[in-house]
């Protein structure tokens, strides 16, 4: 029973790691998709933020005519009688070509 235990929590803590990382590349892919329709910074990473986890970064960089977003996450481990496990570092990014203003 107790191995059926810790295989259930570190199923359950494997999927939760799965979803941030979704919503991490989902932010980087909100963030410069903003920044080149020619959305400023500040709201380009709003945008980004208001997508990923908590405590989650983005940056922002461009270079010629391509805008790059990278976000960063954590996702804490299990806990409990798990706490002994380290948390995952998440990262994505993303690239999107500016877009030509009327």
């Amino acid at each position: 029973m107790p191995l059926l235990l810790a295989v259930t929590v570190g199923l359950v803590w494997l999927l939760a790691v799965g979803a941030a990382q979704v919503r991490i590349v989902d932010a980087a892919r909100e963030s410069a998709r903003a920044a080149a329709r020619g959305d400023s910074e500040s709201v380009a990473v709003g945008r980004g933020l208001a997508v990923a986890p908590d405590g989650s970064r983005i940056t922002l960089g461009t270079d010629g005519d391509r805008v790059t977003a990278t976000a960063t996450g954590e996702v804490a481990g299990p806990g409990g009688l798990f706490r002994f496990l380290p948390g995952a570092r998440l990262h994505a990014t993303a690239v999107a070509a500016t877009e030509a203003v009327p």
